[in-house]
């Protein structure tokens, strides 16, 4: 449908730019059990209840295919100085495959640093993170786990059916760029 579709905007001489918002990997073991680090178990094990607070982007409860767990998670720690000592240890949790600072992730995530917390975390591409077990219900999984979220994930297509024009070779090119290529290079 979508490309009969597309196929009649092409055929009037409309410029068409596809894109996605993310992509999406598997998010479990080979038994296609969940492979999720519940980090706020975790670091309430390590540290106490209550010391820090770690926040998921990714909340909407829809189970059938991440039950609110995704690849990226901010904590917020008492001080710094908590957070300066806490980095390394969570950093050896396997499935982890970044944790960095607030200015660490602020500079190579491009996000506004008083928007996230003092630790930023990013899992492995077959790995999800989640708060506490108790609050994530992956009994309505209908499918083995999928998520989002991470590095690894970042990569979605980027299509236009015109060609492109004026653009620098070394440009990394993003989903948000749909507008200015479809605006300024589509030829």
């Amino acid at each position: 449908m979508m490309d009969g579709y597309l196929s009649r905007l092409d055929a009037m001489g409309a410029t068409i730019v596809l894109t996605a918002d993310h992509g999406m990997n598997d998010k479990h073991d080979a038994t296609g059990e969940p492979n999720v680090i519940y980090l706020q178990d975790q670091l309430d094990a390590w540290y106490g209840e209550g010391a820090a607070r770690v926040i998921l982007p990714i909340t909407d409860p829809y189970v059938v295919h991440h039950g609110a767990l995704g690849s990226f998670a901010t904590i917020y720690t008492p001080d710094a100085e908590s957070a300066a000592r806490w980095i390394p240890r969570i950093a050896d949790i396997d499935g982890m495959d970044s944790v960095l600072t607030r200015e660490q992730a602020a500079e190579r995530f491009g996000l506004p640093p008083d928007r996230i917390g003092d630790i930023v975390t990013v899992s492995r591409q077959s790995v999800v993170i989640g708060t506490s077990k108790s609050r994530h219900d992956l009994s309505g999984l209908d499918a083995p786990l999928r998520s989002h979220g991470g590095v690894s994930e970042q990569v979605v297509p980027l299509i236009c059916n015109r060609a492109m024009v004026g653009l620098s070779p070394g440009r990394r090119l993003r989903n948000f760029d749909a507008l200015d290529l479809a605006l300024n290079h589509a030829a």
